[in-house]
Order: structure tokens, then C-alpha cells, then sequence
């Protein structure tokens, strides 16, 4: 040490220059979160004007929507965020909110109850589930052949196939009927992995479901609703 001192020796800058690392977002977003935002959406809220509106469930086209969401505040237990192309939906009430805890299959005929069901799928990163059992039942009301050929290879490519990000997890069994069933698609092509998969909801997803903030908050903002009107 004393010799490279002696002899003018300096070490380069590199050595004690500070890496790099580029700059430290504000606000980090997870690789799942990433993935789950389509290209097509922007991040502002106030940019989204085809998006679902979750005052608590429904979207913009909804008929009850439009008073509600004048004096809208976003919930800060719920922290819902907005669906692409929901469905629409009417106002349910304090009373059919409740009972889509009494049965999955009452919450599952509710247009409202499917909304805030798949909010919550989404926040498990299984939305897939939700947009694989809705493809199928507009499947089995399409009277044109030709149609339902090519709704049914979209179905198979988005939520069967293997190589698609939103692949549904469906045994060998289902998997390969589907498989036999393309040859020649028809209305009930998935009827067997739409059961399936709605099973899967039901054990799985629906209990957590119930217990989430997500149900409990809505269920409350009703009930103080009712009461103040």
C-alpha cells in the first residue's frame, strides 16, 4: 500500500463508485400484477372510460349506476379495481347479497353476485375460472353452426390450450374429451370442463370468497345504505 502511495498510484473510479441500479420506482408493481393488465388498459382510473365502475360491484352501463357514482369514494378496505367488460348488472339488494352466502350456486345466477365474484378472482390471480365458465354458457345459447366452430376454437386456444397464459386446470380425463370433441365442436363441447371448473370455484375459491374484505365490505355499505334511506 505504501509503495502504490509512492509512486502516485490511484485506483480507478470504478472501485469506489456506487453500482448503478437505475431508478427506484415510486411505486413497485409485482410481475403477477403486470401480467394481469392487458395492453390496451391504461393505469389512471380517470382513463378507463369502458371499465367496470366498482362502487362496490357493477359497471358503468348498469341502470343504478349512474346516481351512485356522482358521490362515489373509493373503499380503502375493499381497494376494488375496475373490470373490463363486466356484465351488466341492476342493483342488488341488502337481501340478495346475502344470500349469495347461503348457496354458491344463488351467487352464481346473480349477474351482480358473478361481478364481485370474479373482482375477487382476480385478486387471486383466477379470473381464468370466471371467464371460462361465462365463454361456455354463451356457447350453449349460439344457434349458428359456424359460430359456435369458431367461439368454441377461440374457447379451446384462450382457456385449453397449454401454450395460453390463461390455461384452466382441468384433469386428463376432461382435457382429453375436449381434445376428441374439436374434431367436430358443438354447444356441449366443454360441458364437462365447464363442471369442472366450476366445482373448483365452489371448493376453493367461494369460501375464501365469503370471508374476504371484499363481500363483507359490500354487505356493510348495503346494510348503512338501507338504513340512512
Amino acid at each position: 500500500m505504501c509503495f502504490r502511495k509512492r509512486n502516485g498510484y490511484r485506483p480507478p473510479d470504478h472501485f469506489n463508485a456506487k453500482i448503478y441500479t437505475g431508478p427506484v420506482p415510486a411505486d413497485r408493481e409485482s410481475p403477477m400484477a403486470r401480467s394481469e393488465t392487458s395492453p390496451g388498459r391504461t393505469q389512471g382510473s380517470s382513463q378507463r372510460p369502458n371499465a367496470c365502475c366498482f362502487c362496490w360491484c357493477c359497471c358503468c352501463s348498469c341502470s343504478w349506476n349512474e346516481d351512485e357514482r356522482r358521490g362515489r369514494k373509493t373503499s380503502e378496505d375493499t381497494k376494488l379495481e375496475t373490470i373490463p367488460n363486466c356484465e351488466a348488472c341492476t342493483k342488488p339488494t341488502v337481501e340478495e347479497m346475502r344470500l349469495w352466502s347461503q348457496s354458491f350456486d344463488k351467487l352464481m345466477k346473480n349477474p351482480a353476485g358473478r361481478n364481485v365474484f370474479r373482482e375477487f378472482l382476480r385478486t387471486e390471480y383466477s379470473e381464468e375460472n370466471m371467464l371460462f365458465w361465462l365463454a361456455c354458457e354463451d356457447l350453449k345459447k349460439e344457434p349458428n353452426k359456424s359460430v359456435v366452430e369458431n367461439t368454441a376454437r377461440m374457447i379451446y386456444e384462450d382457456y385449453i390450450s397449454i401454450l395460453s397464459p390463461k390455461e384452466v386446470s382441468l384433469d386428463a380425463r376432461v382435457r382429453e374429451g375436449i381434445n376428441k370433441k374439436m374434431q367436430e365442436p358443438t354447444q356441449h363441447t366443454f360441458e364437462d370442463a365447464q363442471l369442472q371448473i366450476y366445482t373448483l370455484m365452489h371448493r376453493d375459491s367461494y369460501p375464501r370468497f365469503l370471508n374476504s374484505s371484499i363481500y363483507r365490505s359490500l354487505v356493510q355499505m348495503g346494510s348503512r345504505s338501507s338504513s340512512e334511506s
